[in-house]
């Protein structure tokens, strides 16, 4: 994983819809969004047009139907990135994690605070199977290379205290952030609603407005844009 302040374009898209996800490809990068699980988690399949090298963001289930359309395009996993802790983001990390090799990759916050007993105690009556050891710990600024694609992580707590979002211009994968006209819960264990909204309004509501969001549940819709979530979001007025 390279740690730099690299700035990533993506100038040009085409799009392909069918009835169980939605990809957009660009000059060097394709995201697939599959929704998964008992929950309806949006999980991403990033992977780099150049070199077939992937990333797998919050694989929250359906493991098997992830795994055949990474073997299906060809790709080379070498991350499992979970936008934070929850077990509805990670409970297929292990089994991802056994196909591919690929490495685990949280936030150093969450990472900590999931890995504390009456934390892990209280999760577990969700009845969701826990992800193995984190394998890389991130922190603000950092950036998840793959291939030619690079990942710039913001660290957005209040959802969970390591909650974050990955930036490439110009599309946010936000996970629980923020969703299609909603936000992220915060009456979880670690929650808060200070930071959430402090974490949505100072770091990703002043991303330029065509900005692409990418959201952790299709609750308002599969995908939504930083100028629309600010004219529209009514948990941002």
């Amino acid at each position: 994983m390279a740690v730099t302040a690299a700035a990533v374009a993506k100038p040009t898209r085409n799009e392909i819809v069918s009835s169980d996800k939605l990809i957009l490809l660009w000059a060097d990068m394709k995201v697939e969004q599959q929704m998964v699980g008992m929950m309806g988690v949006c999980c991403y399949i990033l992977s780099c047009e150049t070199t077939a090298k992937a990333a797998i963001v919050d694989p929250g289930g359906d493991e098997q139907r992830i795994l055949d359309r990474v073997v299906e395009a060809g790709l080379d996993v070498e991350y499992i990135i979970a936008t934070h802790g929850h077990p509805d983001h990670v409970c297929g990390n292990r089994r991802i994690k056994e196909a591919t090799g690929a490495a685990i990759i949280m936030h150093e916050d969450d990472d900590d605070f999931f890995s504390q007993s009456q934390v892990k105690n209280y999760f577990s009556m969700l009845g969701m199977e826990e992800s193995p050891a984190t394998d890389v710990r991130v922190k603000e600024g950092d950036l998840i290379t793959f291939g030619e694609v690079s990942l710039q992580l913001i660290h957005t707590p209040g959802h969970t205290p390591g909650g974050m979002c990955l930036y490439t211009n110009p599309d946010l994968i936000t996970g629980d952030t923020l969703f299609v006209g909603g936000i992220g819960r915060t009456d979880f264990p670690g929650g808060s609603h200070r930071d959430l909204i402090s974490s949505i309004q100072e770091k990703l509501l002043v991303l330029p407005p065509e900005t692409v969001v990418w959201p952790g549940h299709g609750y308002g819709g599969s995908r939504s844009t930083i100028e629309e979530e600010r004219r529209s979001n009514p948990y941002l007025r």
